[in-house]
């Protein structure tokens, strides 16, 4: 009897991760290689996924050619989006199944073990997802800088903004202000515009520290954005609260700080994720191949 395998993907703007496990749900190999998000670039993505997928099967001292008996689920950054996501779902791919959903959606199966769930990620950018009931409900994510509220881009941008306009004279300094022009390297409002003036998200969230630590020290304008940024995530879990979303975990680069900075009782409502994203795409990928 053939043996089913089963790989699950998690693509992102910076790496790609497979995981691929039997059906018995051993884990038989990993892999890892660059970025995945066909927003980006489509044809960087499908390399990326070949790449990690090929390492996988490598790590587990399977052929390469049984690539073509793989069921993979890709959890992809930027497909909720439906111009990528129909880029994506025009890809010819070697594998023998494959289902196409976000990495927010694989992200909140791991995190909740394939159960019902929410999640709320803070990296870079920031966005929510409940799966409730068989239903998928999203808030935020509509990048930055129209959204992405409470990420480190957004924390970057605002920090920027308030520099700008101190150096204009036109509100109080503050050590937030010193320290930026101290990571800038300058203090000449022309010259931070000249800067920041290509900057991308991954430019803005690089001051992301900045603002965290001068918040952590008690200054009154890094206070201020992160106090912003704190109302609007705990708008966000009572949101998912009425979806009835049981367990919620907040994720990402910057979830420990905003942890801490929310209040007890929302606190104790967040649970730590339970299983990395690409757990969460495996098992969607055998879900969707048992009711076949």
């Amino acid at each position: 009897m053939t043996q089913n395998y089963f790989v699950g993907i998690d693509g992102g703007g910076t790496k790609c991760k497979a995981r691929l496990e039997n059906e018995q749900g051993e884990l038989l190999g990993e892999g890892l290689s660059g970025p995945c998000n066909p927003a980006q670039s489509a044809d960087t993505a499908f390399a990326s996924i070949i790449e990690a997928t090929s390492l996988a099967l490598d790590a587990a001292a399977i052929p390469a050619t049984k690539i073509s008996d793989l069921n993979v689920c890709l959890g992809l950054a930027g497909v909720n989006v439906p111009r990528y996501r129909q880029t994506a779902q025009s890809w010819i791919l070697p594998f023998k199944r494959t289902h196409i959903t976000t990495d927010l959606h694989i992200a909140c199966l791991g995190a909740h073990a394939g159960k019902d769930g929410a999640i709320i990620i803070t990296g870079t950018g920031s966005s929510a997802l409940a799966s409730v009931a068989g239903n998928l409900t999203s808030i935020g994510g509509h990048g930055f800088p129209l959204g992405d509220k409470a990420g480190g881009a957004w924390l970057g941008l605002q920090a920027l903004q308030y520099t700008l306009e101190a150096l204009d004279s036109l509100v109080p300094p503050s050590r937030l202000v010193t320290d930026m022009c101290e990571a800038l390297g300058t203090d000449e409002p022309q010259e931070i515009v000249g800067k920041s003036l290509h900057y991308k998200s991954s430019d803005f969230g690089k001051f992301a520290p900045v603002v965290v630590t001068c918040a952590n020290d008690n200054d009154p304008v890094a206070l201020a954005i992160v106090n912003e940024g704190k109302q609007y995530l705990i708008e966000v879990i009572s949101h998912l609260d009425k979806l009835g979303a049981e367990r919620i975990s907040l994720i990402g680069g910057l979830s420990s700080q905003w942890a801490q900075w929310l209040p007890e009782n929302i606190r104790q409502r967040l649970q730590a994720p339970m299983c990395p994203p690409e757990f969460g795409a495996v098992s969607l990928i055998k879900h969707l191949v048992k009711e076949c």
